[in-house]
């Protein structure tokens, strides 16, 4: 078993980069709450994306920051999620990346992206029994999207443009012509049983959902969204703008629990999966063997296209199923937003034609919380980074 990141051990690696400023002195565990301080009010799906969160809270690094909370709030769509968000409830959770290009720029709601919750994660899920083997196999059939604002419906239709194939939202009932796909949004935890009971034929969602169906039903991974778009962003770190402004050094004090319980998931994700499951902490309500199946089932024997299922097509990309860096690389915002306005999805998206994406990713993501975070657990090096004498801009890879 890998060995457990003590208080002590943080503190040593994090040295004097925390200080000098009143953000930087934030950094420090053990600060006390300061006066007029919110509480923090946490939400989150029972999804592997909120690891980052849950941990925080469950190794006790948002205490140590001197934050006032209880245990994070579970919800069980992304709407409610939302919504809850939207009016107070929750002052930090975790979003889909284009949930606050939506808000931000559709319906003006000051919502602010101040890291990358996590990489990759999520997968295309058919039944065991199907012929769907790639993309090109997916005409004529119903797929399930969580949300139509979400990193999943953006690449599914890069899959299905790429083989010539239309998306569609349309009544189940309805016929579809063989070059048809018809996308509905359903919410993730109800997926593996729509699924088994052969009322969709594959959903695109994070993780565990796609491990409960393997496991339980016998499912297959069609294909892991990473190994189309390397390392994407999928859920982020959003708090309100107006909050961020009033409290610089709580919004610091929350960055620097989350980027800690990343890079801690990143060295004990067996760890991690225990921690989260029903057997341990219970914050997601799924058995620890589906989610060590979820934080470590990335094996290219099992996935790939020689003798696997062919979730996998490039192996030399040496990727995990879902990754934990924090830094919000504004290359892959820009290429999100571009991708968004050739995505199909429900309600009007005329503001996706004048959104320009430099613009979007400057005005979205603020950084600068997540910057001192990372340097105060010793810097870029501690993650996985694309280029290690530039750590902070890398170049969007994308491989259908």
């Amino acid at each position: 078993m890998n060995r457990i990141v003590t208080r002590r051990d943080f503190m040593k690696q994090a040295g004097v980069a925390a200080a000098g400023t009143a953000l930087g002195m934030a950094g420090l565990p053990g600060l006390a709450r300061a006066a007029g301080e919110p509480e923090l009010r946490v939400g989150y799906l029972p999804i592997t994306d909120s690891a980052p969160l849950l941990i925080a809270h469950a190794l006790g690094y948002f205490q140590e920051e001197g934050l006032n909370l209880k245990k994070p709030v579970r919800v069980r769509s992304w709407s409610t999620l939302m919504e809850s968000f939207l009016s107070g409830k929750f002052n930090l959770t975790h979003m889909l990346l284009p949930m606050p290009v939506w808000m931000r720029f559709k319906n003006r709601v000051p919502v602010k992206v101040l890291a990358w919750n996590h990489t990759n994660g999520s997968a295309i899920t058919v039944r065991g029994d199907s012929d769907i083997r790639s993309f090109a196999d997916l005409g004529g059939h119903q797929i399930a999207v969580p949300y139509w604002y979400s990193i999943h419906n953006v690449i599914l239709q890069m899959g299905l443009r790429k083989f010539g194939l239309k998306p569609v939202i349309q009544r189940q009932t309805a016929p579809l012509a063989p070059d048809e796909v018809n996308l509905f949004v359903l919410s993730p935890p109800e997926m593996p049983a729509a699924l088994a009971g052969r009322k969709i034929d594959g959903y695109i969602v994070a993780d565990p959902i796609n491990a409960i169906s393997e496991v339980k039903t016998g499912a297959r991974i069609m294909r892991f969204t990473g190994d189309v778009w390397k390392n994407h962003p999928c859920c982020v770190v959003v708090m309100n703008e107006g909050l961020v402004a009033r409290q610089p050094v709580f919004a610091q004090k929350v960055m620097n629990a989350i980027v800690r319980s990343q890079l801690w998931i990143t060295e004990h994700r067996s760890d991690a999966a225990r921690i989260l499951s029903r057997q341990g902490g219970n914050y997601l309500p799924v058995d620890e063997e589906i989610l060590l199946r979820a934080f470590t089932g990335y094996d290219p024997a099992v996935y790939g296209q020689m003798g696997g299922t062919g979730a996998i097509h490039h192996p030399e990309w040496q990727l995990e199923r879902i990754g934990f860096q924090p830094w919000p690389y504004p290359s892959a915002t820009r290429l999100l937003v571009g991708e968004l306005g050739r995505t199909v999805v429900e309600g009007d998206a005329a503001f996706l034609r004048t959104l320009d994406p430099e613009v979007a990713a400057a005005e979205l993501v603020d950084d600068r919380f997540v910057t001192r975070a990372i340097e105060a657990v010793g810097g870029p090096g501690k993650f996985l980074y694309g280029r290690l004498d530039d750590p902070f801009h890398r170049e969007e890879i994308i491989s259908v």
